[in-house]
């Protein structure tokens, strides 16, 4: 978020609201648009420079992840790869 008074906000509705504002722009994931259809901004896709999100699985380190969430998250890693493989994003 860059913004008129130098500060940086991190909440998503902060951004879109200092945005709406017209206290600064942002650049949000794509996951963040929904939040913007009802307010008074303009998206637009950034395509250059091409922008890699990376994804991280976190759990408790002080416990063991339960059976279901360990075969969902297998799934969902084996999903994505081939997603991306297919995509041609490797």
């Amino acid at each position: 978020m860059i913004c008129r008074s130098s500060r940086t906000v991190n909440l998503l509705d902060t951004q879109i609201g200092l945005v709406e504002a017209e206290e600064g722009i942002a650049i949000i994931p794509s996951f963040g648009l929904p939040a913007c259809r009802n307010r008074r901004v303009a998206m637009s896709e950034l395509v250059y420079p091409t922008v890699n999100l990376e994804f991280y699985e976190i759990s408790s380190r002080g416990k063991k992840m339960p059976e279901d969430a360990a075969e969902f998250s297998a799934f969902l890693k084996k999903y994505i790869a081939r997603w991306v493989g297919e995509a041609g994003a490797l």
